[in-house]
């Protein structure tokens, strides 16, 4: 496929409800949508960078210069026969993962819509529908997060994850084993401690005692030898996120055993060929691996589910509905959690949602077209 033009946009949507990590708080995101055209056709992508370098170096104002400067260049100057040649065509241009992936997701989604089967099959994804978790950030106080995690429960997902910081940890743990002893409860520090400080090994290790199914990112994210001495001392299982932004980061985090399960974030990783390497290599590892979300609009979110459908995610992942998050959200038919607790894989042409523009333009407060006429030849 030639691809005729690339298209970016700047997004601000505000959020249903603020959304508190270690980083800090949020209640708007700012996103570069991605959309590729060719031969009357287009697919669409979704950069998961946020507007300030806390989770990842890279920001929303990053993502779209990459991309206009380099990568589009890249992409525009010759034939792209199969989204799998995107990574060696952008190769050298190093790190800006985030920015790849809004690239090379939307260029998945296009060649699923022409090929006119919907983008799990391109994928090799197998299920019809996912199991979904929620994240939920940290709350005004304890009692207001027992609030909302009833109001999920109610909503049916499969497990809750929280997340923690020193001073909001060990006791809301308890709080919540108090009401609910057998809810699959996963927590999520977001990198918020370190084991040179003694207060926050005793609390790590006091987590143990709760029963969870993990604790996600409990360490600085390129700190994999305290990982696992971590992993060690612990019986609970560590899940690495952040310091996995590769397949051979993955490999490492393995053969050290700095964890014992991997959050796939193809918006993270650079995008589906490089996650599904990650399922692949988790697979042989026999090392649980489940999809993280990162408040996508239901553009990214639907590439998730697609991705998730793959066989080794065995964790339900954060892919909840997409009104939890934007009313109205990007897309319709917005994205729903049944009763069961799963979502359903769109079965259309590409992502199979269908995107509002009115909804897209009204949120747009930039807008940038680049054509392969202008593009020369890759440098």
């Amino acid at each position: 496929m030639r691809i005729d033009l690339l298209e970016l946009r700047l997004l601000r949507l505000p959020l249903v409800r603020a959304f508190e990590t270690s980083f800090g708080r949020v209640a708007a995101r700012t996103i570069v949508l991605v959309t590729v055209h060719a031969e009357g056709a287009e697919g669409w992508g979704e950069s998961v960078a946020d507007a300030d370098p806390h989770y990842s170096g890279e920001t929303a104002a990053s993502v779209w210069q990459a991309i206009d400067e380099y990568l589009a260049p890249r992409i525009l100057a010759a034939p792209i026969a199969h989204p799998r040649e995107v990574g060696d065509r952008l190769r050298g241009i190093r790190g800006h993962h985030m920015a790849k992936a809004a690239v090379e997701m939307a260029i998945w989604d296009l060649y699923a819509r022409q090929a006119g089967v919907p983008l799990q099959q391109v994928l090799g994804g197998t299920r019809a529908a996912v199991p979904s978790g929620v994240s939920i950030g940290i709350e005004a106080s304890i009692e207001a997060l027992l609030d909302r995690i009833a109001i999920e429960r109610e909503a049916g997902y499969q497990r809750v994850k929280i997340k923690i910081k020193p001073g909001w940890d060990t006791e809301v743990v308890g709080r919540i084993r108090d009401r609910w002893p057998a809810l699959p409860l996963m927590v999520d520090a977001n990198a918020a401690y370190r084991l040179e400080r003694e207060a926050d090994g005793a609390t790590l290790a006091a987590l143990d005692a709760f029963d969870l199914l993990m604790i996600e990112q409990p360490l600085a994210e390129d700190d994999l030898v305290d990982h696992a001495t971590l992993q060690r001392s612990l019986r609970t299982p560590i899940c690495l996120d952040e310091s996995v932004d590769t397949r051979a980061d993955a490999a490492a985090a393995i053969a050290l055993g700095a964890c014992r399960v991997v959050n796939i974030k193809p918006g993270r990783l650079g995008g589906h060929a490089e996650s599904i390497a990650v399922h692949d290599l988790c697979a042989a590892a026999g090392v649980p691996v489940w999809h993280g979300g990162m408040l996508e609009t239901g553009i990214g979110r639907a590439h998730n589910l697609h991705l998730a459908s793959l066989p080794h995610f065995t964790v339900p992942g954060d892919i909840a509905a997409s009104a939890r998050y934007f009313q109205p959200d990007l897309i319709e038919p917005p994205i729903r959690v049944a009763a069961d607790g799963t979502v359903a894989v769109p079965t259309g042409p590409g992502i199979g949602v269908t995107i509002v523009p009115d909804r897209v333009d009204r949120a747009t407060e930039r807008r940038l077209t680049k054509s392969a006429r202008a593009a020369g030849g890759l440098h």
